[in-house]
């Protein structure tokens, strides 16, 4: 247990179907195939992670994502439908650990790791709106 009442193994899944608005070319990471794209899977990843836990999280707290390890190993062709699966693997205070993964309807076509940080939304919006007016 700990302060957020959050635990390890709670977990979230995902899914969305592979179209032209989520294929590697439309975010200029392959050339000219047009697959399932690794940044719409590591967002997909990211999403099920966040759901997973922030809905447990008091008001006015929320989770951003700080870091992620993925290998995306198989491609995944427009029509079929996407899964990803996030758990808390750990909790070190603030900082959330999970395991990810994601899957077509034949194989896994990714996974690894991805860590989230607990922050309270008034004073990280605080943070951004500050970094704003000096740019």
């Amino acid at each position: 247990m700990n302060d957020f009442n959050l635990e390890i193994g709670m977990a979230k899944e995902t899914q969305t179907r592979v179209t032209e608005k989520n294929i590697a070319t439309e975010y200029g990471s392959s050339g000219s195939v047009e697959v399932f794209g690794t940044p719409a899977m590591v967002a997909l990843m990211e999403e099920s992670a966040a759901r997973a836990v922030d809905k447990y999280l008091p008001e006015g707290f929320a989770t951003v994502g700080i870091h992620l390890d993925i290998k995306h190993i198989a491609a995944t062709p427009i029509g079929m439908n996407v899964t990803a699966n996030a758990k808390l693997a750990g909790i070190d205070g603030k900082k959330l650990f999970f395991d990810v993964e994601a899957s077509d309807e034949k194989e896994k076509i990714g996974s690894g790791t991805h860590q989230r940080y607990i922050i309270e939304l008034d004073k990280f919006l605080e943070k951004v709106e500050e970094k704003n007016k000096h740019y």
